[in-house]
């Protein structure tokens, strides 16, 4: 399992920094295989260029050293953007980049020109996303596979397009070439993915990095009875994520990872303050989101250990 590291915010809105790092750490702890930053949980469309800057080298300096892989986001709108992005993780030294398709991409010729002007500058294995470019024009399972094959550093993909597992099944089909294939959709889907013969996960579940990390190594015993116990536990939160908005910003606070539950709506831009919503439940909110979290107690360690 990869996580996704959601961005902490202080009560004003800015990024807090010193929390970014503590979950990156904490997942680190907790035996995933890496931290991946800033994407699609990270709220990265919310965030300025330069707050993606700063972030990637906070990330370099606080995994420096560290067991686990430091995967930076470094999609743009266009091939500009992106390679803008691209240079700096490089520069900072990231074990590893993933990208969304530009947002501005027409066509299957327009993601390869970008994703080839990526292959050019990364020195390290890179992840092409299959979700974020432009509306209902997800990338090929042909390109990906034909990428990976003229760029073996391009041969990975977080896969969460439609039709899923048709896709899954082709990549899965087209290794050697395919290097690691790993799914995504905040988990919904893993168990099955496991059993699939896909390579991991790579998704915005920091708050429970202990517990993907987890799955993930009952699964390599062939416990497989177990994992299902554990990702039914899961799941129970998952539900009510979608039921209770903002459930998983509640456990981060409450598993002391960030000080806060704010998150932002949009952007800051040309003076105008981002838009933040805080999450407060009610009693009977708390009361289920306790109930349900208790299911994962025999899963959960200490996040300072």
């Amino acid at each position: 399992p990869f996580m996704i590291l959601n961005t902490p915010f202080t009560a004003s809105g800015a990024v807090d920094w010193d929390d970014l790092a503590r979950e990156a750490l904490f997942v680190d702890r907790a035996g995933c295989a890496g931290s991946v930053w800033p994407q699609g949980s990270s709220g990265v469309t919310t965030l300025t260029r330069e707050e993606r800057l700063q972030g990637m080298a906070v990330l370099a300096k606080a995994l420096s050293g560290r067991r686990s892989t430091l995967v930076l986001g470094v999609q743009g709108r266009d091939t500009a953007e992106m390679l803008d992005y691209a240079k700096r993780a490089d520069a900072l030294g990231t074990g590893a980049m993933i990208a969304m398709p530009p947002s501005t991409g027409r066509s299957m010729d327009d993601y390869r020109a970008y994703f080839t002007a990526l292959a050019g500058v990364a020195r390290v294995p890179v992840i092409v996303q299959t979700s974020g470019g432009a509306p209902k024009l997800p990338p090929t399972t042909e390109l990906i596979v034909a990428l990976a094959r003229e760029f073996p550093h391009l041969a990975y993909v977080k896969e969460e397009s439609e039709p899923l597992i048709p896709r899954m099944q082709a990549e899965i089909a087209a290794r050697p070439a395919m290097k690691g294939i790993f799914g995504a959709s905040l988990g919904t889907g893993w168990l099955y993915e496991m059993r699939l013969g896909l390579d991991g996960i790579i998704t915005g579940m920091g708050m429970y990095a202990d517990l993907m990390a987890s799955m993930w190594q009952m699964h390599e015993r062939g416990e497989h009875d177990r994992v299902r116990d554990a990702y039914a536990a899961f799941l129970l939160m998952r539900n009510l994520n979608e039921a209770v908005p903002d459930t998983d910003l509640y456990v981060m606070k409450k598993r002391g990872l960030f000080k806060t539950t704010v998150r932002r709506t949009t952007a800051p831009s040309a003076g105008t303050p981002a838009t933040l919503t805080e999450f407060v439940p009610n009693a009977t909110e708390q009361a289920e989101i306790e109930h349900r979290l208790a299911a994962l107690a025999p899963y959960l360690r200490p996040t300072g250990a």
